[in-house]
């Protein structure tokens, strides 16, 4: 009952506090002069004492009033606050000291002078600090390499760390009002900046007492272990962030080599101070994803190293962003860009090699994700859902999880994502299996290749390959003639116009060749090689009748002739075994030791690779393959007067008859395995060149530089036999002049 008599009496007062202010506030609204805002305030407060001193007695009949109307709520009053009662005598009295104390001023200040006022201190303690910062100079700094050398004091370590802020603020374009020294010159800016880089690490360690680690120690020595730590935590802090923002404002990418090796000594440091090693690991995956080659090396060195020793905290975090750069640069795919990402996959393999749990629940995620685009592609089949596979940003992830995978193995934890991915990247061939797209498919097989060979899991890649011998006719005449190879490690899909190109044949060809024999090297050990390689036998001897194209021939004849090299040597060796093939431990011996022994194929598969890796290697570059090979220039005699030998020589080539001639072609198309001179040369580099395309890449008609397929060009006379003396004494002796002669004939 007491509280809500009060409550009652706190609503009756209320509007005593609220009579002139409202007027007040809408005068200062209107913006008008001090004076006359002043001359109406002190009307307006004079109207509301008088109001007021109306509202009291009028108040106070109420209250006399409620005297008759409610009596305990009237003795309550009495009892518990009398002067409310007797409010009239004590507002008058409030009055005439509120008149008396509180008076309004002449001129009021307007808010923009006070604005006017911060401005003008604020220029003043500009200028003020301005005329305090030190001018960094030359001599000032030989001084503190001079005290480094000798003796390192916290007064020096904290002069050092105000220029180097100094400097770094003139790199934003900004200068810092709180820095007690100025770098204005820019060699003083590079003296400073060497003598940070040179020196700062050795001095902060003598300072600290930090002992140094021992050869064999592999735990890091933290200089938070230091007692004098605390005491020089602040002026660390303040040096680390400034490396941070130095390396965020360099562009040269010698002088981001240089700032990022010391960045890489300090790291002790930062694995002190967690905001600082956030923001390093921030600017560290920049440079590692977009940075010149030694700085992106020195970079990943860095992440490397603060991810070891903090797992825990840093590597979940740094992977996800390590990830999402490296989708990020691989959007476009040329020449100049494949060995970046290249780079990029290789090291972000490593990193993910540091903690297999952690490797498995990204990668777990990523693959289903794919997985989750190549199911919409073909449940949709729309445009859209095609492209969101069918390029290089899900190629090159589908390719750096097979590296990843490949990596860590052998790893119980990683085993089970081998099977999803296996089935995504065959997914992804079967969606659209056309010519156009054949370059993808050979890019999906080289991941394969590198997850079987690697994890030493069987995946059926043959049938991917051997069913384009069964798409393409490699017998029809290209539509038109190209300039330049195809380089189908920078192409996903080919045009129209590539398809009709004569280079689009002649490129197939040698990438079919190059992943068959990769694909056998890694099963070349294996017991069940026969059974393994007998589908591919059979198709190469149907392509080898069907195709009527030497160069193509030439090619997989002989592929096919190492194949069964390879197949006979296998049957040979396991029919001296004495174990059953139940007997897994036995086999897994024997494997071993033939792998170890070597093969015929693996012996021509380390020749073939080294090769192979100069060609590429110059594909890459975009140059022409010929031109980087640094052959020894050869110097001929121009044959003037022995014309008439020259034409004597070449008819010797001629036949009487075309029925030579269609012998040798009927030949051809029944088998294509003559012993002829094409086969003499299966040892050695030469059976290489012709292999990997070195050869001429001629249509049905033309000449091969060993005129064994040059029978079967319909020319009118037979060939002779003819001796070497005949031909020495037909050019008359000179060496010379039967080379000009042959190389006449090819033209």
């Amino acid at each position: 009952m007491a509280r809500e008599n009060k409550r009652k009496l706190e609503d009756l007062s209320v509007d005593e506090f609220l009579s002139g202010f409202d007027a007040l506030e809408r005068e200062d609204s209107l913006g008008a002069s001090p004076q006359e805002s002043a001359e109406y305030k002190e009307s307006v407060l004079q109207e509301s004492s008088l109001k007021k001193r109306g509202q009291a007695s009028e108040h106070k009949a109420q209250l006399s009033r409620l005297k008759h109307n409610d009596p305990e709520f009237f003795k309550f009053l009495q009892e518990n606050d009398e002067k409310l009662l007797n409010f009239a005598d004590s507002d008058s009295s409030e009055d005439e000291e509120e008149e008396k104390y509180h008076k309004l001023p002449s001129q009021l200040e307007m808010p923009s002078s006070d604005e006017e006022g911060e401005e003008d201190k604020k220029e003043k303690r500009v200028k003020k600090s301005a005329k305090k910062a030190i001018k960094v100079t030359t001599k000032m700094i030989d001084d503190w390499r001079t005290e480094l050398k000798q003796a390192p004091s916290a007064r020096l370590i904290r002069d050092i760390t105000q220029a180097f802020k100094a400097a770094v603020a003139t790199t934003r374009g900004d200068g810092d009002n709180e820095c007690r020294y100025a770098v204005a010159d820019s060699s003083v800016f590079n003296a400073l900046i060497l003598l940070c880089i040179r020196n700062m690490h050795a001095s902060l360690t003598k300072l600290l007492h930090i002992r140094a680690p021992d050869k064999d120690q592999k735990k890091l020595i933290l200089p938070s272990s230091s007692p004098r730590w605390q005491k020089h935590q602040l002026d660390i802090k303040m040096y680390l962030s400034g490396i941070v923002q130095l390396l965020g404002s360099l562009t040269q990418s010698t002088v981001t080599a240089a700032v990022l090796r010391h960045a890489h000594q300090m790291v002790p440091y930062y694995l002190c101070l967690p905001k600082q090693a956030r923001q390093f690991l921030k600017q560290l995956i920049k440079q590692w994803s977009t940075g010149e080659e030694t700085v992106r090396v020195i970079a990943f060195l860095a992440l490397n190293k603060i991810c070891r020793h903090k797992q825990n905290v840093y590597l979940n975090t740094v992977l996800k962003q390590m990830y999402m750069a490296y989708v990020q640069n691989c959007k476009f795919t040329s020449p100049t860009t494949l060995p970046v990402i290249n780079f990029l996959q290789h090291t972000l393999a490593e990193m993910y090699a540091l903690d297999t749990h952690v490797s498995y629940q990204h990668g777990f995620v990523y693959i289903r994700q794919l997985a989750v685009h190549l199911r919409n592609a073909m449940n949709m089949k729309k445009k859209e859902t095609y492209q969101s596979v069918y390029n290089w940003q899900y190629v090159h992830c589908l390719y750096l999880w097979c590296r990843v995978l490949s990596t860590i193995y052998p790893s119980e934890v990683l085993e089970p994502l081998i099977y999803p991915l296996c089935q995504v990247i065959s997914g992804c061939i079967r969606l659209m299996p056309i010519s156009r797209y054949y370059p993808l498919r050979l890019h999906c097989v080289r991941a394969l290749l590198l997850l079987s060979g690697r994890t030493r899991t069987f995946v059926p890649v043959l049938p991917f390959l051997l069913e384009i011998f069964q798409q393409e006719d490699f017998n029809k005449k290209p539509g038109r003639m190209s300039l330049k190879p195809i380089n189908f490690a920078v192409v996903l899909k080919l045009s129209k116009t590539n398809l009709q190109e004569k280079a689009f044949k002649d490129g197939l060809i040698e990438q079919l060749y190059d992943l068959i024999l990769e694909y056998f090297h890694t099963q070349a050990h294996s017991i069940g090689f026969p059974e393994l390689a007998l589908p591919t036998i059979i198709q190469l001897k149907a392509f080898l009748k069907d195709c009527r194209v030497s160069t193509y021939c030439k090619q997989m004849r002989q592929l096919l002739e190492k194949v069964q090299e390879n197949s006979a040597f296998v049957t040979a060796r396991r029919q001296k075994a004495a174990f059953g093939v139940a007997d897994a431990p036995a086999v897994a011996a024997w494997e071993n030791q033939v792998a170890e022994e070597g093969t015929p194929l693996t012996k021509y598969y380390s020749q073939w690779k080294k090769l192979r890796e100069k060609e590429i290697q110059l594909e890459i570059s975009g140059k022409e393959r010929m031109e980087d090979l640094n052959f020894p220039e050869i110097k001929r005699k121009k044959p003037q007067a022995k014309v008439e030998d020259k034409k004597e020589f070449k008819g010797l080539f001629e036949s009487d008859s075309d029925s030579d001639s269609e012998g040798l072609m009927r030949k051809l198309k029944e088998g294509g395995s003559d012993d002829d001179d094409d086969d003499d040369d299966d040892e050695g580099l030469e059976d290489l060149s012709d292999a990997s395309g070195g050869g001429d890449d001629d249509d049905e008609g033309e000449e091969d530089s060993d005129g064994t397929e040059g029978k079967a060009c319909g020319s009118k006379h037979a060939p002779k036999q003819v001796s070497s003396e005949e031909l020495q004494e037909l050019a008359g002796g000179d060496e010379d002049l039967v080379e000009d002669l042959e190389l006449s004939d090819q033209d």
